[in-house]
């Protein structure tokens, strides 16, 4: 039915290789070679103070929220150089503008993705392709779900320095999370969507009172100041 809808979806695991490059010859295949923009938009997240997260799980998180999508632009920027136009949207975070307390892993991948991004933009640009970040705050998804599976598969907390915090604080605040708004994920798609149609569209769109907020932050607070700030959050 969706793909009678002009809806295909080949599969592509931004950590497998393999997968990739097969997805993305399936998408060029079926378009005869022509590609007017792609999305990133896959990413999880590995809670847990940096102390605790393995090697082996910040090397899977850059895996998956980063040098995956870095593997997919190389497939696919071919194309729109040859087509002399193109759109790469690249969708980051409010903690891809700070940093929070035990969410080092994400935040790193995150603030990688922001500096890669602004690099690529400045050496497309003389191939007529856009490069822009897309930078929600609190989005209603199953973020926090898939959050705790992977800690539950990388974080040995029981063996941690910080069991106590653990038992005290920590397990709590990742199960329950923050009690703030959240914003549909449509708000999300509202950004896409003006990034692609606009004639010129900008190097960033924040998405959610959070993320402006903390854009803001970031400007005008001495860090200590912003590290008191966020660490409140």
């Amino acid at each position: 039915m969706r793909e009678a809808e002009g809806f295909m979806a080949p599969r592509i695991d931004y950590e497998d290789e393999r997968s990739i490059a097969q997805g993305a010859q399936q998408v060029l295949e079926a378009t005869g070679g022509h590609l007017d923009a792609v999305f990133h938009n896959g990413a999880y997240a590995i809670p847990g103070p940096l102390e605790d997260i393995p090697t082996a799980a910040l090397r899977a998180q850059l895996e998956a929220n980063f040098l995956g999508w870095h593997d997919l632009n190389r497939h696919i920027i071919p194309a729109m150089r040859a087509a002399g136009r193109g759109r790469i949207l690249l969708n980051s975070s409010v903690l891809g503008l700070v940093g929070m307390r035990y969410r080092g892993a994400y935040v790193s991948s995150k603030f990688a993705l922001e500096g890669y991004a602004d690099v690529l933009r400045m050496e497309m640009a003389d191939a007529g392709i856009d490069v822009v970040l897309i930078e929600p705050g609190p989005i209603a998804t199953e973020f926090r779900a898939n959050a705790i599976r992977q800690f539950e598969r990388w974080v040995d907390w029981t063996a941690s320095a910080r069991r106590r915090q653990y038992e005290e604080s920590l397990l709590e605040q990742l199960h329950e999370g923050s009690k703030g708004r959240q914003w549909p994920a449509s708000s999300v798609t509202d950004a896409v969507i003006r990034a692609l149609n606009a004639r010129r569209p900008k190097p960033r769109y924040a998405v959610t009172a959070p993320t402006h907020a903390m854009a803001i932050a970031r400007r005008i607070l001495p860090a200590r100041m912003l590290d008191w700030v966020l660490s409140k959050g």
